[in-house]
């Protein structure tokens, strides 16, 4: 035999072996696929940790994890214009991460639940371990 047929040979071997020791089990598989919610759920929570992803809508979350501001305060600790931080306000709204009070002309900024400061928090945890 040669060279280049001793290559296959042994690569054909490995790869049987490989085959033999890693067979998928089926149980598993089905209940790991039950763990999955339905696409409506995983396309909302994709949605939700997409809003996440932009720095300056994390950083507005993060400024107001532990207190209420305006907008000008908001666009201040952030150091990015007022109508920017309005723009991303918005979104975050809609997605019911912040929620607003009217306390006369001014509205203050917050987040919607403690749910959203946990994910902060793990997040950060997470990312300085």
């Amino acid at each position: 035999m040669n060279d280049c047929s001793n290559v296959k040979m042994i690569m054909a071997l490995i790869d049987t072996h490989l085959k033999e020791k890693h067979i998928p089990d089926a149980e598993k598989i089905e209940l790991a696929k039950k763990d999955i919610p339905a696409i409506e759920l995983i396309e909302s929570m994709s949605q939700f940790f997409g809003l996440l992803s932009d720095p300056t809508r994390l950083k507005i979350v993060i400024v107001l994890k532990e207190k209420e501001l305006c907008v000008h305060e908001i666009a201040g600790a952030i150091g990015t214009s007022i109508s920017a931080v309005s723009h991303q306000l918005r979104l975050l709204k809609t997605a019911k991460m912040v929620k607003n009070r009217r306390n006369g002309k001014m509205i203050y900024y917050s987040l919607d639940d403690e749910h959203i400061e946990e994910l902060i928090s793990v997040a950060n945890e997470h990312v300085n371990e």
